[in-house]
């Protein structure tokens, strides 16, 4: 049994690569807290309505001839400029304590995300057990 097929588990890939993808910006964000001119940059917020609609609109590619529509090519996620709070002499942008906020929030949301995709694989495991040995 493929995980990636569950729609729910193929959603929940999607918001760790989301977090993953989030993480690697903030750090990013904080390695450049001293270079000159740098502009942080973030993810926009996750949406469960956004993901389901992506979901519900890719094209099947059965053959490996098929071409993959554009709007499926890029399943990453683009970075944005986050909003300027503040701006040194320097030009840099980059405010530690909010990039701190930004990281453990990610860190809440990826437990989250962790602790639902456990519960999940148990649910399967009580589901494919056979009965009475429950």
């Amino acid at each position: 049994m493929n995980l990636n097929e569950i729609p729910l588990f193929a959603m929940l890939k999607g918001r760790f690569g989301h977090l993953n993808a989030r993480e690697r910006l903030i750090s990013q964000n904080v390695a450049n807290s001293d270079t000159p001119g740098y502009t942080p940059t973030d993810l926009k917020p996750y949406s469960f309505e956004a993901q389901v609609k992506a979901a519900s609109t890719v094209q099947a590619v059965t053959q490996p001839g098929h071409m993959v529509p554009t709007s499926q090519r890029s399943a990453g996620f683009r970075p944005q400029q986050a909003k300027d709070s503040e701006t040194t002499l320097d030009g840099n942008s980059v405010v530690l304590e909010e990039e701190m906020l930004k990281m453990a929030e990610a860190r809440m949301n990826y437990d989250a995300a962790i602790g639902f995709y456990q519960k999940s694989l148990g649910m399967l495991r009580l589901a494919s057990r056979p009965p009475g040995r429950g």
